[in-house]
């Protein structure tokens, strides 16, 4: 064959089959490539810089493949793909065409369609898996600046959507700095698994071929080769748990974007979101929608309905699912992009956030929730036991409401009134006791101890999360360096090799 020859490629009819494929079963194209495309386009270069230096291409050989495909650089990698046609296999295509299927058809020595498309799996999902790291970091440090700047914004807390106990703004947002911490360890130990090279177990056992799986692991910044062939290619235990990390991280989102979403409605109003985040109604002019914070909230369907696909798409025997895999990674694909992005929506919302203090003040001990450290200072006052404290202010509140006293105007009188009821004797506290532990403010700067909502512990647990926060993102920014040092490594490798063609 020339290169001027057409070359159709190995799947069409002529050689094994002897009809071509019905259009709508032809699933190897290069435009359902997607995210993975530019790292074919890398394995492709790391593996022919590899059977160079292997001796299995002499070095003008190499120097024209690469040299061919520093061509399609020029061109745009999707678009010289896209018009050689091949899916994965388009770099192959495209050799052939320009340089004849003797030299250009031995791209693919020692390699398959298995290690090639894991190859670039793997890399896209750890290029996904950066960028939703980044933006994690990111968000935690905004979290942790709220934290910092609302240590005293008082705000009630709510179990089964009904007042609980006073907390602050900042130790809720303190929260949601550790639930995210988790989300970024867990990017990091799933970073050690998934940065692991399929690259030469071709599609089960490797080859006979003498080729070095170091080197390709090396230049495209995998820690090593997989021990295993046939475990590298056939197992996919880790798209399962790449899905479970993301379903895991978008619920965390989902739920700090539902708080900020009820704390925005006119019957909460402790929030405002920054208007470019904001739509509006067609009819209803007054309207001001959270639209950011419900795309937010859909993110977690996605991610769910991403690790349902995957994990059914893995059923059936070693080697059975192939083509299955096809749908599940594109759920996975799109939920690691609209992760990062969502994550980077809340930042910017977080960051130019209105918090209404006020408003969140007031309701903090407008409806009993501070009343758990009435029935402590019983404890303290009179020796009651837990139990029968805890009942002297349950019939306490019940009294209150019935009269139509609130936290603000109930009394010490009625207080001891319960306490007679259920224990024979009053409270043992005075008018100023009473006022202190009916006082929401009061409730959180009690709370001193590790992890609680006081002040003062909120900074020191804040200045530990830091410190935790830096250590994350100098690992993050050392993975990154190695991933770059690796694509300039491979860019080295590819110039020395151009550099021994004879007219170079």
């Amino acid at each position: 064959m020339t290169g001027a020859s057409p070359y159709e490629g190995f799947r069409g009819a002529g050689v094994r089959l002897s009809e071509e494929q019905l259009p709508h079963l032809r699933t190897h194209r290069t435009d359902l490539l997607g995210d993975s495309l530019p790292w074919i386009h890398a394995f492709d270069k790391a593996h022919l810089v590899m059977l160079a230096e292997c001796g299995l291409l002499t070095g003008p050989d190499a120097a024209a493949l690469l040299g061919a495909l520093r061509a399609m650089e020029a061109e745009g990698i999707a678009a010289a793909r896209d018009r050689a046609g091949g899916g994965m296999h388009s770099a192959e295509h495209h050799l052939i065409g320009a340089l004849g299927i003797e030299l250009g058809g031995r791209i693919n020595m020692g390699r398959s369609s298995g290690d090639l498309i894991e190859v670039a799996r793997r890399l896209t999902i750890r290029e996904h898996l950066t960028a939703l790291t980044d933006a994690a970091l990111r968000l935690r440090g905004t979290l942790l600046d709220l934290a910092a700047e609302h240590a005293e914004t008082v705000l009630p807390g709510y179990t089964h959507g009904q007042h609980a106990q006073p907390t602050t703004f900042g130790h809720w947002a303190l929260m949601f700095e550790r639930a995210l911490a988790r989300d970024t360890q867990r990017c990091a130990s799933l970073y050690e698994r998934l940065n692991r090279s399929p690259a030469g177990a071709a599609i089960m056992t490797g080859t006979d071929f003498p080729i070095s799986r170091e080197r390709v692991a090396e230049l495209l910044g995998f820690d090593a080769p997989l021990a295993n062939t046939m475990d590298a290619i056939l197992s996919h235990d880790l798209e399962m748990e790449v899905a479970a990390v993301y379903a895991t991280a978008a619920a965390t989102l989902s739920r700090l974007a539902d708080d900020l979403f009820l704390w925005s409605t006119a019957e909460f109003a402790f929030v405002e979101l920054p208007d470019r985040y904001c739509g509006t109604s067609s009819i209803m002019p007054q309207k001001k929608n959270p639209d950011a914070l419900e795309i937010v909230k859909s993110v977690a369907g996605q991610a769910l309905s991403g690790l349902v696909a995957v994990v059914t798409a893995e059923r059936g025997p070693t080697g059975f699912p192939i083509l299955e895999r096809r749908r599940s990674q594109d759920l996975l694909w799109a939920t690691g992009r609209e992760l990062a992005a969502r994550l980077g929506d809340l930042d910017g919302i977080l960051r130019d956030l209105r918090v209404h203090r006020k408003a969140m003040a007031e309701a903090a001990g407008a409806h009993w929730a501070q009343v758990t450290d009435v029935a402590s200072a019983l404890v303290t006052a009179s020796g009651a036991d837990w139990r029968t404290s805890h009942q002297v202010v349950g019939l306490f509140v019940r009294r209150s409401i019935e009269r139509g006293l609130t936290p603000a105007t109930t009394t010490l009188a009625v207080l001891d009134e319960a306490a007679c009821e259920v224990q024979g004797r009053p409270s043992g506290l005075d008018e100023a006791a009473f006022r202190d532990v009916m006082d929401a403010r009061a409730f959180v700067a009690r709370r001193t101890l590790y992890g609680g909502p006081a002040p003062k512990a909120v900074l020191r647990e804040r200045a530990a999360a830091q410190a935790e926060l830096d250590a994350d993102r100098s690992a993050a920014a050392a993975r990154t360096a190695a991933h770059r040092a690796a694509a300039e490594s491979l860019e080295r490798a590819v110039d020395a090799l151009i550099g021994t063609r004879p007219d170079a």
